[in-house]
């Protein structure tokens, strides 16, 4: 068994699709009991928003419990623009394995995301010049990557520069050749950290070749009814409501007062979730989104996404609904919570980052997710 420890959910389920392309039956677990038999297992820690204390004892769990469940390996999956306590969690789990070394690696060439030179760069801009830097959880300021890692300036590493000093080394890449080599300098005395597609390269090193790939041109199939969830602030989401709106999708958004701080109580919920039931049993495609201004204050911010998930959790509970989608990390995460989803199997990936799961439960619920600042592939755009 492989283990991947990620500090939310959309990252666990991108690791976990990454695993299913090479062939590996995967799981996703949420309840952090490890009693799967899958060969590839991906923990969600729930750990991005936490203070690097509570980060690294999540992510030390987590690390002890893929050890004793058997794993013959371990990789750290980090947010590709290294979001959340990547450093503590890092470090946590290097110290619970006993590990002297961790080659971190978080880019995604085919996304743009890559380092060069001690800078992230995203699609050929600076971090901090991105949409990125209005992230109300995690504005990325500076696109040094030391600074955004709070490491000194000798643990930047180009190809070919040896690994031989402890502690967290970070590898500069922008290609998958890149990807490739770094992967082949990984060792037992190295925990492999980073984003996707330094996970398939690690993958590809040990002899997996992609089985398959992406379903963008999804079967043609018959979903039924399909519930869209999305907590993310992102352009692609707003650009994917928009054209939803056009296409005549019906749409229900957060009441304005909760930017202010308001409460969201019965009286504003009941007539938004009656609506959307009623709206469930006539037509295809239902968005629930928060449809508010871009909030700065990190604690309005967050109960915005919960208020959402509450919403949809009334919906789903008087709704025959079989096809859920969420994008964004901690509202995909906080929706499956909330519901009790404590173990999802890999059903297929749509697109890169964008995976279908089918839930453990009494239910055969479908559910499939994304990073909010990913774009959702024409198959899932498209209403069948």
């Amino acid at each position: 068994m492989i283990g991947v420890i990620a500090d939310d959910l959309s990252g666990a389920a991108e690791l976990a699709a990454v695993g299913w392309r090479h062939g590996l039956r995967a799981e996703i677990l949420l309840n952090g009991r490890c009693d799967a038999t899958a060969d590839l297992v991906c923990v969600d820690t729930h750990s991005r928003g936490c203070d690097p204390t509570e980060s690294a004892a999540r992510a030390r769990n987590a690390a002890r419990t893929l050890r004793d469940a058997g794993a013959a390996s371990i990789y750290k999956k980090v947010d590709s623009v290294l979001r959340g306590q990547v450093t503590a969690e890092v470090q946590a789990i290097m110290s619970e394995l006993n590990l002297p070394h961790a080659l971190l690696v978080p880019v995604n060439p085919s996304l743009g995301r890559i380092i060069r030179g001690g800078n992230y760069f995203v699609r050929g801009k600076l971090l901090h010049e991105t949409e990125f830097a209005h992230d109300p959880h995690h504005p990325r300021t500076s696109s040094v990557v030391n600074k955004l890692l709070s490491l000194d300036a000798a643990q930047m590493r180009k190809l070919g520069e040896p690994l031989t000093e402890n502690g967290i080394l970070v590898g500069e890449a922008e290609t998958a050749e890149d990807l490739r080599a770094w992967a082949s300098q990984v060792n037992e005395n190295i925990l492999p950290a980073g984003a996707a597609e330094f996970f398939g390269a690690l993958l590809a090193m040990k002899g997996l070749r992609k089985a398959v790939e992406p379903c963008e041109s999804s079967r043609e199939e018959k979903r039924g009814a399909e519930l869209f969830v999305c907590g993310s602030t992102s352009e692609s989401s707003r650009l994917f409501c928009e054209a939803a709106a056009q296409s005549g999708a019906t749409i229900f958004s957060l009441p304005k007062k909760l930017i202010a701080g308001a409460p969201f109580d019965l009286a504003d919920m009941e007539p938004i979730a009656a609506g959307a039931i009623h709206a469930l049993k006539n037509e295809r495609r239902v968005i629930l989104k928060i449809g508010l201004p871009l909030v700065r204050d990190i604690a309005i911010a967050r109960s915005l996404a919960e208020n959402l998930v509450r919403l949809a959790e009334r919906v789903l509970a008087a709704s025959s609904v079989d096809n859920v989608y969420a994008e964004g990390g901690e509202t995909a995460a906080a929706l499956a919570r909330r519901l009790g989803w404590g173990r999802l199997a890999i059903e297929r990936e749509l697109a890169l980052g964008v995976v279908s799961t089918l839930v453990d439960g009494p239910r055969n619920v479908r559910f499939t997710l994304k990073p909010g600042s990913y774009e959702w592939p024409e198959c899932v755009r498209k209403v069948i």
